[in-house]
């Protein structure tokens, strides 16, 4: 299976986004299977006609949020869902309990904070 994707110069958001958010979705969907080995960095940039640094955002981008693993010289691959992103959501929300507890904030209140946080992102 091949990766098809296509950039749209004009659009709003930025090449590396648009990546992103393609792999992304497609991996949500179950269309990009676990373990689905993404085209390296320089090759899919030469495919979309990009340079190489903006795919590799993309995918940094991408493994930040769990989406994909890299395995060194061996590529990157679509990562088993909740395995990367539960630890990193996990660190997050105890880093965010941490610091809430040193800014003298209650429980209620940094629960309301997070609360407020999670409306406006997910609306």
């Amino acid at each position: 299976m091949a990766l098809k994707i296509t950039v749209d110069p004009d659009a709003a958001e930025p090449p590396f986004e648009q990546i992103r958010a393609r792999i992304a979705e497609r991996t949500r969907s179950g269309e990009l299977p676990v373990g689905y080995k993404l085209p390296t960095v320089r090759g899919f940039a030469e495919e979309l006609g990009l340079a190489a640094n903006t795919v590799a955002k993309a995918y940094r981008a991408l493994e930040a949020d769990g989406v994909i693993e890299t395995r060194g010289r061996h590529g990157s691959f679509i990562a088993a869902p909740g395995d990367t992103a539960a630890r990193e959501a996990a660190a997050a929300a105890r880093a965010f309990a941490e610091r809430a507890r040193r800014l003298g904030l209650d429980h209620g209140a940094a629960r309301a904070a997070v609360e407020d946080a999670l409306r406006a992102v997910y609306g």
